[in-house]
């Protein structure tokens, strides 16, 4: 069987004009990548689905019976993979075709869940001696919060938050607004937060807002070279959050975890666990949050579940754990992977390192339906998925391919 998933995640940037439900993507590209123009290219997972589809409709290719197997809402829970029949294949190998790495072959990948926390705020009028202004953190790399969580990006809901909070230490402001991250399973790019102060000190705030996120972009530039800031002045707003609400939101925001928080003990340069404070917005009523995490460990999983409920707890917030996806526990003796690793020495002349992922593969949960199937996950060089920066390398996909088809040929004359 082959596997892949056929949703994409839907990212853009801020100033691109661009409706993923009506507007086709722009590819470009850029030397030897493919990449899209201000939004996510979708080669993850269009790669898996062209890849299936060519090997369909290639007469010349030699192989046995073969399934191929599409799942739907991949990105945003595996609810397809969840869905599936244990009664759907006969097949006894899988090669999923949701890797992101060449001359690499995945035989384990991270569990993940989510959590949902809801903070009721309290409004009144805006003061009448005050100014409103909105502050914005954008330009950042973003990106998958599991493959790219490694790489210490700064996540924007969690800085805004920090620069924020160190004003408020030693001046006063209003809060009205606050907004950040749209999508689970990406590192948040772009925040902005709706503020009010005071005319007699509005000065004095602005200089101490303007010199603590300049401390945050100089501490980021070496991984966040194109990080920015603006403080930019607005329409008066209708309500703003009464101090004590606005400042828990804050404390909040900022006390929840983000990035690598273990790293594995088995497997060197291996994430084992990690946080994504994926999404916050404040309507009428309340501060939404969601949280995503990811571990090896199922007892890791429920670890960071418990460390986001006591923050959420201390602040007064309710929080709903959402349900999460299996890990997939690597088989170093898997005899699909013996085969694979000689047909890709074979055919592309180099030893494919053998690997497992901080991220989420279906693999997991087609296991649980096929506990006796063999699985290995392999596919070309993508890189910065889940932002709009992601790209393929041109001539991987070739590589990806011809190793592919060996592959199959070698399966379907009985290894």
């Amino acid at each position: 069987a082959l596997q892949c998933h056929l949703d994409m995640v839907n990212e853009k940037n801020a100033d691109v004009e661009h409706d993923f439900s009506r507007d086709p993507i722009r590819p470009v590209v850029e030397g030897k990548y493919l990449q899209a123009d201000g939004t996510t290219l979708g080669a993850d997972n269009g790669i898996g689905i062209a890849t299936c589809l060519a090997v369909l409709e290639d007469g010349s290719l030699k192989h046995g019976p073969l399934e191929c197997l599409f799942t739907v809402d991949e990105e945003t829970g595996l609810t397809g993979a969840a869905a599936l029949s244990p009664e759907t294949l006969r097949s006894t190998n899988l090669i999923n075709l949701d890797s992101e790495e060449q001359e690499s072959i995945y035989i384990g990948c991270a569990g993940g869940a989510g959590i949902n926390l809801t903070l009721s705020v309290k409004r009144g009028a805006v003061p009448v001696e005050s100014s409103c202004y909105r502050v914005t953190l954008k330009g950042l790399k973003g990106g998958h919060s599991g493959v790219d969580i490694h790489l210490q990006r700064g996540n924007a809901i969690q800085l805004l938050s920090r620069a924020l909070n160190e004003v408020l230490r030693e001046h006063s402001f209003r809060l009205a607004g606050y907004n950040g991250g749209n999508m689970h399973n990406a590192i948040p790019r772009e925040a902005y937060a709706d503020v009010v102060i005071p005319l007699h000190s509005q000065d004095s705030v602005l200089l101490c807002l303007s010199s603590a996120l300049e401390g945050i972009r100089k501490e980021y530039e070496p991984v966040e070279p194109e990080l920015e800031f603006s403080i930019d002045g607005s329409d008066r707003f209708e309500n703003i959050l009464e101090f004590e609400s606005g400042q828990t939101v804050l404390n909040l925001l900022s006390a929840l975890p983000h990035g690598v928080l273990t790293m594995s003990y088995q497997i060197p340069d291996l994430v084992e666990t990690s946080a994504n404070l994926a999404t916050a917005g404040i309507d009428l009523e309340a501060l939404h949050i969601h949280m995503s995490y990811r571990s090896s460990s199922a007892s890791a999983l429920d670890g960071v579940a418990l460390r986001v409920e006591a923050a959420a707890k201390l602040a007064g917030a309710r929080a709903e754990r959402v349900e999460g996806y299996p890990g997939w526990q690597p088989d170093v003796n898997s005899e699909l992977l013996r085969i694979a690793q000689e047909v890709h020495q074979r055919i592309l002349g180099v030893e494919a390192e053998t690997k497992a992922i901080h991220a989420g593969l279906e693999c997991g949960l087609i296991k649980e339906k096929y506990p006796s199937m063999d699985m290995i996950s392999i596919g070309p060089q993508i890189e910065y998925p889940h932002s709009p920066d992601e790209r393929v390398e041109i001539n991987s996909v070739d590589k990806f391919y011809q190793f592919l088809a060996a592959l199959l040929e070698e399966l379907g004359a009985g290894g």
